[in-house]
């Protein structure tokens, strides 16, 4: 029996982001491990009390189960796409494995960098945008920073076209 492993998935709730977590689920997890959902609330915006308390560590690590009953938008500023929740739930309960979810406040590259390292993960996953060249270059890319500068594996899932999808 191999080791258990963390695998953290960068999580915005996009499009990208829930074809990273379906990707994640069929292809990496296995019985055992352990998935982080990692949420970075950038810039504006007050996120009251939470921000204030958690705002250089992140929040504490969240169960799956309390998450999908917050009051996220109010508690976190973030507002969570449920059908991500569901297929993590399912995941959850069939493969035998443990999701939590942490909210860090700051710029993604560099709050994505450090969950890393703070959390110990084995492995990250990210969407990727699909940024063409010169927007990429004119905004900066949360996926190329961090594969430039984090110390584990990353997989970048890039956005499939709903015409290209496979329909399950």
């Amino acid at each position: 029996m191999s080791k258990s492993q963390t695998i953290g998935i960068g999580m915005d709730y996009s499009p990208t982001s829930k074809q990273a977590v379906q990707w994640t689920v069929d292809h990496l997890v296995r019985s055992g491990d352990t998935v982080i959902l990692i949420h970075v609330v950038s810039g504006k915006g007050d996120h009251g009390d939470q921000k204030v308390l958690w705002g250089d560590t992140g929040s504490p690590l969240i169960p799956l189960y309390e998450f999908m009953e917050m009051n996220l938008q109010v508690r976190y500023g973030i507002n969570p796409d449920r059908e991500i929740l569901s297929i993590l739930d399912t995941a959850s309960k069939a493969k035998q494995i443990k999701v939590l979810a942490k909210v860090y406040w700051g710029d993604p590259r560099e709050k994505l960098c450090e969950a890393v390292e703070n959390l110990k993960i084995d492995s990250l996953v990210l969407g990727n945008r699909g940024l063409g060249t010169l927007k990429r270059t004119l905004l900066g890319s949360v996926s190329n920073y961090v594969v430039s500068n984090i110390t584990c594996p990353v997989t970048i899932v890039r956005a499939i076209p709903d015409s290209k999808r496979k329909i399950k």
